[in-house]
């Protein structure tokens, strides 16, 4: 059997050991780290490991699987996509742009976070308009507005709100490496940055990593305790029905609601219009007391499938978790860490590398469970 990827890093866990020796250690641990003592990162993925398939070797018309899934009018070449995630290219330069490039060659969703390291154009470029974009609701609505006429212009679709950022979370690794929001360097990040070689020549490739997208909104002699004080009040906008029904009066394109942690939250993303949501607690990066995302999962999947797309990510690693959460009644799924581990490892390989690993572990559990569509799934769970 041939392989599309280097067999040398066969595995997540291969990737990650690779990633901690080439990412400055706050680099490392702000990808990897939870909010509080992790106690929610780490339920996401145990839960959702708890779900069982059951094989039905016997079927006699099974031909093959065909990965392929529709999601608001298109047709991507897998059921997974990769997650907003901010601050990427401090974790590893260019780090949007390697994801963004490695999507739309395999024909998967990559969504652009308000606070990474790359513009709504530039992603826009690399991805022919075909990238999504999370919306941090800002205050003021002038810059709300400013932010949803460029995602249109640039032919984004698909907008996702972000709502499970009300206050940032408590991270005590990010409190000590002084990447509490803004991120700022301190000696003992400058020298981990320099015991790794690798990653200072790509910094000094690609430039010091700053808030793209925002940019333009920003003084350009800001010192770092003036864009704390930027970033902080820009953005300390709760969301509400009032600044959701602005947003849908306004935006022509798919509206989707990331951030769904309750029924009760589902049923008001259905009153107020959204197209999709996307069950999610933040990685486990917000709220240490919360519910694994496929507890959620199950619960509102049985009310509200047919009325919404429901979508997941938090505590997705692997093809097998991308099989897991469709079983349970997700209808596509996300993720972050996984995708940013793979590009720490192997830099611009990265992305090609993860989707190429990813697609062959999610087609094997297809046909070991003898499954020929993603949304059949369902039937081949454990009760």
């Amino acid at each position: 059997m041939s392989f599309p990827f280097d067999t040398n890093y066969a595995s997540l866990e291969l990737l990650i050991e690779k990633a901690k020796k080439k990412m400055p250690r706050f680099a490392f641990e702000y990808l990897d780290g939870g909010c509080n003592e992790n106690i929610n990162r780490d339920r996401n993925t145990s839960e959702l490991r708890d779900v069982l398939l059951r094989p039905q070797y016997l079927i006699n018309n099974y031909t093959e699987a065909n990965m392929e899934t529709e999601l608001f009018g298109v047709k991507y070449s897998a059921p997974f996509g990769i997650s907003p995630v901010g601050l990427q290219g401090l974790m590893w330069p260019n780090a949007p742009e390697i994801l963004a490039k490695a999507a739309f060659k395999h024909n998967i969703p990559f969504i652009l976070s308000t606070v990474t390291t790359s513009s709504i154009e530039r992603i826009a470029e690399l991805t022919e308009g075909k990238a999504w974009y999370q919306l941090y609701h800002p205050r003021e609505e002038w810059l709300r507005d400013d932010i949803l006429d460029r995602c249109e212009a640039s032919g984004y679709d698909v907008l996702c709100v972000l709502s499970d950022v009300p206050t940032f979370g408590y991270r005590a690794k990010e409190i000590r490496n002084g990447l509490a929001m803004p991120p700022q360097l301190n000696f003992r990040n400058v020298s981990q940055a320099l015991a790794r070689p690798e990653w200072c020549l790509e910094i000094l490739k690609h430039g010091v990593p700053s808030f793209k997208t925002m940019e333009k909104y920003m003084d350009k002699n800001m010192n770092v305790k003036q864009l704390g004080q930027f970033m902080n009040s820009t953005f300390s906008g709760r969301l509400n029905s009032d600044r959701i029904k602005a947003i849908r009066d306004k935006w022509k394109g798919k509206l989707v609601i990331k951030g769904v942690a309750s029924d009760e939250d589902a049923a008001e993303a259905v009153r107020l219009g959204f197209d999709g949501m996307i069950i999610s607690n933040h990685g486990g990066r917000q709220l240490d007391a919360g519910e694994s995302t496929i507890a959620v999962v199950k619960e509102i999947s049985e009310k509200y499938k047919g009325q919404i797309k429901i979508m997941m990510d938090s505590g997705v690693r692997t093809g097998p978790d991308v099989a897991r959460a469709l079983s349970c009644g997700a209808e596509f799924t996300f993720m972050g860490r996984t995708f940013m581990y793979a590009v720490g490892a192997l830099g611009e390989k990265g992305g090609d590398h993860i989707i190429e690993m990813l697609k062959m572990q999610f087609r094997q559990v297809m046909e070991q469970v003898c499954c020929d569509t993603p949304e059949e799934l369902q039937k081949f769970r454990v009760k």
